[in-house]
């Protein structure tokens, strides 16, 4: 939590150039309304002022505890120095980092005021008289996270409010970045037709679009011969909307995933980057363990964060290694995204998908299908939203009611040296927040103390992506 004193005005970290204003009002207007806000892109932070000081207390103290998510991206609030925004100076701070923001080939388009159907030729004919497009991706814009979190405190009118917001959106990459360039100068909060869909362009921070279709939602104008739909696969995995992502999966594709809306809710509409969600390996490899160290429950409580562990089997002709069978692919896809490069015990972990479809039940084989212990099998789309490489901070459940701080240090500096620790209660029951000096000695903490038991209760352990206490 931010050690700045409580302001009406919110500031915002780590937002990417793909995130609009729409996207953060959406992320504490549940709280109250926002008066103002300013875009600072070139630092990739905004600031935004709600209309009184309670709203904005409110909408910390819940981001206290959850982890605040646009658009596949974290971001980080905090309190503002400031205490209102009310001089030309900061509008303009707003202006010129707005300006000076990197341009890029590939621009994001959010489409408002949809009353006609956009498809990519229209969008083509838009776009091409500011130079060649090389590709165009079409996808909608979810609130899915924002909905699944806030739900429980909103009233149904606000509900279907929040639904209206959703909207159009679409990839454009231009051959060059001097010709999007001009077509975001020429087209920037243009309306499409007379009184209706508002083009509001921004650069993307993407290097290169991936088409794999040919269709009325993606089109690659340098590569007219890809085909039109592929059976069972939605046209744009990664970046189309997690939802339809998976609803076109045939029944029983990732049997441990539960509902599918869920997940596209856990992760605001969008898969995070860098993760495709159409692996359908379950096995993983794990390799370049400290094999004087390491065991399968150790691994289990590590890999258990990005998902159900069905088996793991260390390999005894080479002792540093090890198979990890996960719930489904997608968990799989998510442990070795997150983990690959990890230290664990002074070895830098490699993480890789397996030859092997499955593990053979065997002797030296660990089973864990049936453990109480596996993380997803209830609130899963929660646990999805908490998904992250490893941090400096864990953050400790089902503590029992008496612990004290100095109780938690004393059962974690055996793991490295502990700069802050935080207990506090939620829902009635006592968590705490431990900070160590390295991501390496959270993850060992991680490791070797999740599912311990203190004074009769059994304790939880999961990285925490706060970045201070």
């Amino acid at each position: 939590m931010t050690t700045e004193a409580p302001s009406k005005v919110i500031h915002v970290r780590n937002v990417g150039h793909e995130i609009s204003e729409n996207d953060l009002l959406q992320l504490v207007q549940p709280f109250g309304t926002v008066t103002k806000l300013v875009m600072l892109r070139a630092k990739n932070q905004a600031l935004l002022q709600m209309h009184d000081l309670p709203s904005a207390i409110n909408a910390l103290q819940y981001y206290t505890n959850v982890q605040p998510s646009v658009r596949g991206r974290n971001v980080y609030i905090q309190f503002s120095s400031h205490q209102e925004l009310t001089t030309m100076e900061q509008n303009a701070q707003g202006r010129k980092a707005d300006q000076d923001a990197e341009p890029n080939r590939i621009l994001l388009v959010t489409i408002h005021h949809l009353l006609y159907p956009i498809t990519v030729e229209v969008l083509h004919q838009v776009f091409s008289p500011h130079g060649y497009v090389e590709k165009i991706v079409t996808f909608q814009k979810s609130a899915g996270q924002l909905l699944q979190v806030f739900s429980f405190h909103l009233s149904l009118s606000l509900f279907h409010a929040f639904k209206v917001m959703l909207g159009f959106q679409a990839l454009i990459q231009f051959q060059s970045r001097q010709n999007a360039v001009m077509a975001r100068d020429g087209l920037q909060g243009r309306n499409i037709y007379d009184g209706c869909c508002q083009l509001d362009i921004q650069f993307s921070n993407l290097t290169e679009l991936q088409v794999n279709y040919n269709n009325e939602r993606s089109r690659d104008f340098t590569n007219p011969s890809l085909p039109s739909e592929q059976k069972g696969r939605s046209s744009q995995p990664g970046y189309s909307d997690a939802g339809g992502l998976y609803s076109l999966q045939p029944s029983g594709a990732y049997p441990q995933m539960g509902n599918a809306a869920a997940i596209a809710a856990a992760f605001g509409g969008g898969l995070p980057p860098g993760i495709s969600g159409t692996n359908e390996r379950c096995t993983v490899l794990v390799s370049n363990l400290n094999s004087d160290k390491i065991d399968e429950d150790k691994l289990f409580n590590l890999f258990s964060i990005y998902g159900n562990i069905i088996r793991i089997k260390l390999l005894r002709n080479k002792p540093d290694h090890a198979l990890v069978q996960m719930g489904d692919g997608f968990q799989a896809e998510l442990a070795v995204h997150f983990l690959k490069g990890a230290m664990l015990f002074g070895k830098r972990m490699e993480v890789n998908f397996s030859k092997f479809p499955t593990i053979t039940t065997a002797p030296d084989t660990h089973e864990y299908s049936n453990s109480n212990l596996n993380r997803f099998n209830r609130n899963a789309s929660k646990k999805y939203r908490y998904c992250c490489s490893p941090t400096k901070m864990i953050h400790l459940s089902t503590l029992p009611q008496e612990i004290t701080e100095e109780e938690i240090v004393a059962h974690f500096e055996e793991h490295g040296a502990i700069v802050n620790t935080k207990l506090f209660e939620a829902n009635g029951k006592k968590q705490a927040l431990v900070l160590f000096e390295t991501e390496e000695q959270a993850t060992e903490a991680l490791v070797c103390k999740h599912a311990i038991t203190i004074e009769g209760s059994v304790i939880r352990i999961s990285f925490s992506q706060l970045q201070s206490i």
